[in-house]
């Protein structure tokens, strides 16, 4: 009898301390699955609003307002992990309901999910457009981040947007075990984040910028953010195409014009789009690189001929921005860029 209350009591004390470690890991990560998943949750339904005035009364000892609560950052615990894994952000924009029958934010508003780095540009994870008024979802792989996606790490969320309330956030991560891919990233280096690459602050000459390339990769891929945009909803740089072109060294290797035709296809999900004179609804336009509810996709430039290690210059134009009229409304563009450096692995051949 005394055996019997001694083993109950040892089975009690191994199922409290396997729940308490349980419940410390999950505090970390939110979810936790058998088949060696991983769910960590960034936002949960994170508001969202211009209110200069307040911008901090919202907040709490990990989740602070930025951008005059236009953005918030939340402080995480990322895991930290030696075998290979896909990671996959999923991302959810809601918004916040007026009343019944309508939202407190009716327009197309340009977003980011961003990662921050203290002395660096902050690294867009996500960029994305919302719908007019509509709840939009992405889930996007970024596994090709993972040397930055570990640790203790600062998530932002941005939505331009100039009403209070606006927006709800919801952000998750998902690491999901792969087998060893044939590359992988060993460093991630952002170099560029600008939201207003405008013709007075950039001109014809655009942005030159030092990079110091690392040793140790066998490619380097720039990833290339960009949209157009103007103050008043008309003409440049919005709905005129212009070229994006990139140098190295003052040598160009790469000239587009980001452009989007098929924003036609996101029409359901802008619940206020409206007709415009001409008869077209404002969300089918043709745009600049972005339609409204929909991420806008990255340009992945291969540079490994070009940036070998060592000390390098990375040039950014775009040309003919539309300059500031007399009415004080302009053209910009939204720019962000990093580098990755990979390496192939022993077993692995072929491409990323």
């Amino acid at each position: 009898m005394r055996w019997n209350r001694a083993a109950g009591c040892w089975h009690r004390f191994v199922f409290i301390c396997t729940v308490f470690v349980l419940i410390c890991f999950c505090q970390t990560w939110s979810a936790v699955d058998w088949d060696g998943e991983i769910r960590v949750a960034i936002f949960d339904r994170g508001q969202i609003r211009y209110q200069p005035d307040s911008v901090g009364q919202f907040d709490t000892e990990s989740l602070k307002a930025k951008e005059n609560g236009r953005a918030i950052e939340q402080e995480v615990s990322l895991p930290v992990l030696a075998e290979p894994f896909r990671i996959t952000a999923h991302l959810i924009m809601e918004p916040i309901p007026k009343d019944e029958l309508s939202v407190h934010d009716k327009w197309d508003r340009a977003g980011s999910l961003y990662l921050v780095q203290p002395g660096e540009p902050n690294l867009e994870l996500v960029k994305f457009v919302t719908a007019y008024g509509g709840r939009t979802e992405h889930r996007v792989d970024i596994s090709h981040l993972a040397p930055l996606l570990s640790g203790k790490r600062t998530v932002g969320a941005f939505i331009d947007t100039w009403v209070s309330p606006a927006w709800k956030v919801s952000c998750e991560l998902t690491y999901t075990p792969v087998e060893e891919p044939s590359v992988a990233p060993v460093w991630v280096m952002p170099v560029f984040n600008e939201p207003a690459f405008d013709a007075q602050t950039y001109g014809e000459t655009g942005e030159e910028l030092e990079l110091s390339i690392p040793n140790g990769a066998d490619r380097v891929m720039l990833y290339y953010l960009v949209s157009g945009h103007c103050t008043d909803g008309r003409g440049a740089d919005e709905f005129e195409s212009k070229d994006n072109v990139l140098s190295v060294d003052s040598s160009v290797v790469y000239r587009f014009r980001p452009w989007r035709d098929d924003c036609r296809k996101f029409r359901e999900i802008n619940p206020y789009t409206r007709r415009w004179s001409d008869g077209n609804w404002s969300s089918d336009y043709d745009r600049s690189g972005w339609c409204p509810g929909d991420m806008v996709e990255p340009l992945e430039l291969d540079l490994t001929d070009h940036l070998n290690s060592g000390d390098h210059r990375l040039g950014i134009v775009i040309e003919d921005i539309r300059p500031r009229d007399e009415e004080e409304h302009y053209g910009y563009w939204r720019v962000s860029a990093y580098l990755v450096g990979f390496r192939k692995n022993s077993a692995g051949q072929g491409e990323n």
